[in-house]
């Protein structure tokens, strides 16, 4: 039997993003801007993705509502 290695080197693909720190992508100030792991950047985004994906949703609605009459969520009707 063999004996284990001692020293298993792996290697990952490590990927930075430009981060905005205010959130605006037009404000491109060195003060304004970290180099964030992708991770750190999606931790760092995310009540920011929440908020869109909230007016997302309620947008969709919104349009369904306009243009098709109320409806539940969750209710699937199927008009032939």
């Amino acid at each position: 039997m063999a004996p284990p290695d001692l020293l298993q080197v792996r290697q990952t693909k490590v990927v930075l993003a430009a981060a905005h720190l205010d959130h605006d992508p037009t404000v491109n100030r060195l003060r304004n801007l970290r180099a964030l792991y992708q991770r750190c950047h999606l931790r760092h985004d995310r009540n920011y993705h929440l908020a869109h994906r909230r007016l997302t949703f309620r947008r969709c609605l919104t349009l369904g509502d306009f243009f098709e009459g109320l409806y539940r969520i969750g209710v699937w009707i199927n008009k032939r």
